[in-house]
């Protein structure tokens, strides 16, 4: 029973990796807002994703260096690419120069509920 439980703890501690993903850069071409309604800041650590939670955290590695992003945005809808990076990420970690590029993408933190982190809805 030990093992059984210790073998279920390893597995839960594991964490979601995807290589082979590609990524491109968008900024100041987005509009203000974001698909979770927040406003779109092409300097922060953010990124668009077809299918992650909002708020999910992930860790996105090109060429050994990395940068965790936080998803605020649907996309990209261009075929072939997996997510697409605010300028800011994509300064970070030297994927301005090419625009898209190929990535790793792990999910550091999935969001269980999302809250935006500015206070941005306008009801």
């Amino acid at each position: 029973m030990r093992a059984f439980l210790a073998a279920l703890i390893l597995c839960a501690c594991v964490v979601a990796t995807h290589a082979g993903d590609r990524a491109s850069c968008y900024g100041p071409e987005s509009g203000t807002r974001t698909a979770s309604g927040e406003r779109f800041n092409w300097h922060a650590m953010t990124a668009a994703h077809r299918t992650l939670p909002f708020g999910t955290l992930a860790r996105v590695t090109y060429q050994g260096r990395s940068v965790v992003v936080r998803i605020t945005d649907r996309g990209p809808f261009v075929k072939g690419r997996t997510i697409d990076l605010s300028l800011g990420a994509c300064q970070r970690i030297g994927l301005v120069a090419v625009g898209v590029g190929p990535v790793e993408i792990e999910i550091v933190d999935k969001a269980s509920l999302y809250i935006p982190k500015h206070g941005d809805w306008d009801f």
